[in-house]
């Protein structure tokens, strides 16, 4: 085995054990503590008449899958982005993607109610569709086009103005919208397990196409005219890599609502120790993602115990720090 091999399974090694670590101490952690040797039991010898058995897998273990799957989401999500713009600062949070799939989702939810629940996906892509296309070209209009401080400028504008009638068309409807009110916030819940049956064509088709395009956006973060001289149709991956990053964020909104900075945060951590080639970017911002939501929602079940925060505010109080950093670091 050469070196270069030995250091892969090295990394894959660590990163199942930290996963498997966060996964056990996620479930085992709540209102009620459940000791790791009775997870593992749950986990290994299901017992329907054992309390904390039905505990682990009707409740903690959903929330802790979800967790996984929306923070993959994202991390994947943001390293597409980066790779695509060449953009340091590129965030599905940040570009307006998130803003909106929420602000989609909250004016479906007004015009069709639950029933929204089955589209919730396609109804969210398209709200994070358009608000991309919005953003781009805005920021595309301003004077030098679209450098990542006017993306940016431009993302931060539109996630104010949809998040603005957000919350007019709550304080009109405050009985029919209450629901959503914690959605809104970002949250990791085990009882939207069922929402996952509708995500998952978009979760597959996401993850799929990113792992497949991970080679050219190598290429393209070097520049479009050097992916074209190494044979690789541009437009066909930044076609590819856009449906990836709005199914992705799509099925992550609708699982927890809008988490910001994973997408900026994940992608920086993991070129730190596998490099800029987009091969091992993707495939490894999947499983720091997961890692990290995972870390996150421990943090924001004990932080207030027994009050559990919202995720969405945890991921942002960690994620900030890091952004005013990288705007010092790479404006």
């Amino acid at each position: 085995m050469t070196i270069q091999k030995f250091g892969e399974v090295g990394r894959l090694g660590l990163m199942a054990v930290v996963i498997s670590l966060f996964f056990a101490l996620h479930i085992s952690i709540g209102a009620k503590a459940i000791p790791l040797s009775d997870v593992f039991t749950a986990l290994i010898a299901r017992d329907e008449t054992v309390f904390d058995h039905i505990v682990v897998w009707n409740l903690r273990m959903p929330r802790a899958l979800i967790a996984m799957v929306v923070g993959a989401a994202l991390a994947v999500s943001g390293a597409l982005m980066q790779g695509l713009t060449r953009n340091p600062l590129a965030d599905p949070g940040l570009l307006g993607l998130l803003a909106g799939a929420s602000f989609a989702v909250v004016v479906g939810f007004g015009i069709w109610g639950s029933a929204i629940v089955p589209i919730m996906p396609l109804v969210a892509a398209g709200g994070a569709l358009a608000a991309s296309a919005l953003v781009f070209w805005i920021a595309s209009s301003a004077p030098g086009g679209a450098r990542p401080l006017t993306l940016i400028l431009a993302g931060a504008a539109i996630t104010a103005f949809l998040g603005a009638i957000i919350a007019a068309v709550q304080l009109l409807d405050q009985d029919n919208f209450d629901q959503l009110r914690v959605w809104l916030t970002g949250t990791i819940n085990g009882n939207r397990m069922s929402y996952m049956m509708w995500c998952l064509p978009w979760l597959l088709v996401g993850f799929l196409v990113s792992f497949a395009v991970a080679r050219q956006i190598t290429s393209l973060a070097m520049g479009d005219e050097v992916a074209i001289g190494l044979g690789v149709n541009v437009a066909q991956v930044k076609i590819l890599s856009l449906i990836a990053v709005v199914a992705l964020t799509a099925s992550a909104v609708t699982l927890s609502g809008p988490l910001g900075f994973i997408g900026l945060v994940i992608p920086h951590a993991v070129r730190l120790f596998v490099g800029t080639d987009y091969r091992f970017v993707v495939p490894y911002s999947a499983l720091v993602g997961a890692a990290y939501l995972l870390f996150v929602d421990i943090v924001a079940r004990i932080a207030l115990a027994p009050i559990e925060i919202s995720t969405g505010l945890v991921t942002s109080l960690l994620g900030a720090p890091f952004f005013v950093w990288l705007v010092r670091a790479k404006l």
